[in-house]
């Protein structure tokens, strides 16, 4: 069982997970991590090394030399390699493109999962995904899905600047053999297509008082 307390925010693309997992971590005082931008990173990173995210033999070899930092700044985890934040550069075209490619290798999502769950060693967390519930922190009792139309996801991802369609990503996260996105058994369901943000996280509270969650002051 983990040290702190983990509560796990899982989900498809543009479900709105981050923004709610960030929110919610900044409402409880908890540490948000967001795991997705950890396979953005090692994404940027192999492909900035010109290295093919079809070839997992070389990715792995890659990533075996080169320095991988995870950090908290400012209430939020942080991810360097070889002493570089990605920054604005998680978003790009290239990234989104070969993001799914690089999670679906087995060693890559080993190594990141080791590191993810460092985090609940120090902290108490909010971390969001797509298999925290499931594979991360199968243990904690706080778990949560955060779903939405595929309308209404598409509409988000759009305004991200992100073109990819939302079914292919779908396909991509839910068919791979390590670790695919599934809703954990015990896991809440909570459709955000016609809540904000603020609606969501209320939803949240509300289950974890049901649970005896110890609230903040």
């Amino acid at each position: 069982m983990e040290s702190h307390v983990v509560i796990a925010i899982d989900g498809p693309a543009a479900s709105g997970k981050s923004s709610v997992a960030r929110t919610l971590a900044k409402r409880l005082g908890y540490l948000y991590v967001n795991t997705g931008a950890m396979y953005r990173a090692v994404t940027w990173h192999v492909v900035n090394h010109d290295v093919s995210v079809h070839d997992p033999s070389a990715v792995i070899e890659l990533l075996s030399r080169s320095n991988i930092t995870c950090d908290a700044r400012g209430g939020e985890s942080t991810f360097a390699i070889d002493d570089i934040e990605p920054g604005r550069e998680l978003l790009s075209e290239q990234v989104n493109a070969n993001v799914s490619t690089i999670a679906r290798i087995s060693d890559v999502r080993a190594r990141l999962v080791e590191l993810q769950r460092l985090y609940a060693d120090e902290y108490d967390v909010v971390m969001e995904g797509r298999d925290i519930g499931s594979a991360v922190f199968p243990e904690t009792p706080y778990k949560f899905y955060i779903d939405a139309s595929a309308e209404v996801r598409a509409q988000r991802r759009h305004r991200q600047g992100l073109l990819d369609p939302i079914s292919v990503r779908d396909r991509q996260d839910s068919s791979r053999n390590t670790s695919p996105l599934v809703i954990a058994e015990d896991a809440h369901v909570i459709d955000s297509s016609n809540l904000t943000v603020d609606g969501v996280v209320g939803e949240i509270i509300g289950r974890l008082k049901m649970k005896g969650f110890p609230m903040p002051e």
